[in-house]
């Protein structure tokens, strides 16, 4: 069999996984979502934490319940990243600097699981388990319980409650996501992936010389990695690494459960607002926002310009060979599509056109179909904003499930869309600007400007990967992508609450003959024109100076 013929079957067989699981796995969400009855283990953590499980949050409670445990959290991993020598299972490894123990602190709990250091030289065994593992799973829930609070704004009306966010973390991290990662550990472990508490060992090459492996608990945390759209890889080739991605089908495994929850979360907003067919409108227009851009990525890594490209067949340079170029190239799309940040393939190795793609899909807003949760809150603010223009277009008040969208509405839902941007060109222009940061570029020109603008670009999108041909690990950096990874994270979700609580203020609005009908085609096209004319209007700019002008050239 060709790779080409490989390929092509590893992303149909995908795409119909799926869709087959969509209503299934979206119908578990609303199921963990929605009910007002608690386990035993359940009640037994809300009293530990001292929470009463039956009382509901107005959005500015819920809003600071979140802030307040992500805050508790960075300074919780700051400090065990500080003191890592003098804990077990340290493997010798000195504490970790205080900016990059910032850096890390906010990366992992942000969801964004930026690296800007190398995990089996730099992370201890308990670091790397009771520290960054943990986050994994706390900050995925965050952001499913975010996007949980704005359907039930959507839902409810006459009310200033959406749920309690402690109720939400605690269910989705023991129902969701505990669960499916105890299960996939088992399953990555009977594929090759290691588990163990190891240390380094060194091992005898076919060549004749000799290599330092370190060994881990990795297949627990390869799970979560991609289940929770984390991206954090145990070791620095992240899932190129043949410990962390053994074979073809685990590489298959891992894009899946990439795309598993934030595929499957629109059936659940249509279950919760009483409309399966507006959860088939959003993930309609995710799904032709995603295809076209495997569909891209995949063309421009096949084809690429060049002679050593041409001569190869394809781009090959940083792509695993025991994947190939199509199923990388679709992981990288997966990968960026999403918050995940994981990589299979070396992006910084790209086509120019492949890597502007890869930065096109983080500018989105990673919302096709985006990460845990933070995907669909996106496309739902931008499901806002899209009624509102439709409204603006015919002169009649905007509607979108019953609920008038005013004044207060769009500027929460315009603020979240700006917020992002902003923090992506103002750091990029920054990092230009500081003769020290500009020293940090390994390559000049487009392509040195293209990595500056991807750094911020996955930072600001709370993604994680990296062109990796410029070096993170510095003051500058360091503090500069924590800060945008913060801003990035926690301003957007404050929008969206907002948007929420004043949503579920409202009373019903019935719908009329002038509505617009939110579930037909003619708003899935609008919503998706709105996506790609706002991004091609904000980073247009950006993006002529670096991947564009380098394809180009």
């Amino acid at each position: 069999m060709s790779s080409t013929t490989a390929g092509v079957i590893f992303i149909v067989s995908l795409v119909v996984v799926l869709a087959a699981v969509y209503r299934p796995a979206g119908d578990y969400l609303y199921r963990v979502l929605t009910p007002t009855k608690h386990s035993r283990l359940e009640r037994g953590v809300y009293r530990l934490i001292g929470v009463d499980p039956d009382g509901e949050q107005p959005w500015g409670v819920y809003a600071r319940s979140v802030l307040a445990f992500s805050v508790v959290s960075i300074l919780f991993l700051y400090v065990f990243l500080r003191i890592q020598s003098h804990l077990l299972l340290s493997l010798g490894f000195a504490n970790v600097p205080p900016a990059l123990a910032w850096n890390t602190a906010v990366s992992f709990v942000t969801n964004t699981n930026w690296q800007a250091y190398s995990g089996e030289s730099t992370m201890g065994h308990l670091v790397q388990m009771a520290g960054l593992a943990v986050q994994n799973f706390t900050s995925a829930a965050v952001g499913i319980a975010v996007v949980a609070a704005l359907i039930r704004g959507f839902a409810r009306s006459r009310t200033e409650h959406l749920g309690n966010f402690w109720v939400d973390l605690v269910r989705i991290v023991l129902r969701v996501l505990l669960p499916v990662a105890v299960v996939g550990a088992i399953v990555f472990i009977a594929a090759g992936m290691v588990q163990n508490f190891h240390s380094a060992s060194d091992i005898h090459t076919l060549a004749g010389s000799t290599q330092t492996v370190t060994g881990g608990p990795v297949a627990s945390q390869e799970v979560i990695k991609e289940f929770g759209t984390n991206g954090g890889g145990f070791y620095n080739a992240n899932s190129a690494h043949p410990f962390e991605n053994p074979t073809a089908w685990t590489n298959w495994i891992q894009i899946f459960l990439i795309l598993l929850i934030p595929i499957s979360l629109p059936r659940a907003f249509g279950r919760m607002v009483g409309s399966n067919k507006q959860g088939y409108a959003i993930v309609a227009a995710m799904g032709v926002i995603a295809t076209a851009s495997i569909v891209l990525m995949n063309v421009a890594q096949g084809i690429g310009a060049g002679t050593a490209t041409t001569a190869a067949g394809a781009a090959t340079e940083g792509v695993e060979q025991r994947f190939g170029v199509l199923q990388s190239a679709t992981f990288g799309a997966a990968t960026t599509l999403t918050s995940t940040g994981a990589v299979d393939s070396f992006h910084d190795s790209y086509t120019s056109l492949g890597g502007g793609l890869a930065m096109l899909n983080m500018m989105l807003g990673e919302i096709a179909p985006g990460g845990t949760g933070s995907g669909l809150y996106g496309m739902l603010a931008i499901a806002v904003i899209t009624v509102f223009v439709a409204g603006l277009m015919v002169g009649r008040t905007p509607e979108y499930l019953g609920k008038k969208i005013g004044s207060r509405e769009i500027k929460f839902a315009s603020l979240y869309l700006l917020t992002t941007p902003a923090i992506v060109l103002v750091g990029a222009a920054v990092a230009m600007a500081i003769p020290s940061a500009r020293d940090s570029m390994l390559n000049s020109g487009a392509h040195g400007f293209s990595e500056v603008l991807y750094a911020f670009t996955s930072a600001g999108n709370n993604n994680g990967s990296a062109f990796a041909g410029i070096s993170v690990n510095t003051g500058f950096y360091n503090t500069a992508l924590g800060i945008a990874m913060l801003l990035g994270r926690f301003l957007p979700i404050i929008f969206v609450l907002a948007l929420a609580g004043s949503l579920a203020r409202q009373k019903p609005t019935p719908e009329s003959a002038g509505t617009l009908k939110t579930y037909q085609p003619l708003f899935v096209g609008m919503l998706v024109g709105v996506i790609v004319i706002v991004v091609a209007l904000t980073y247009l700019p950006a993006l002529a100076l670096g991947p564009l002008a380098e394809g180009l050239s």
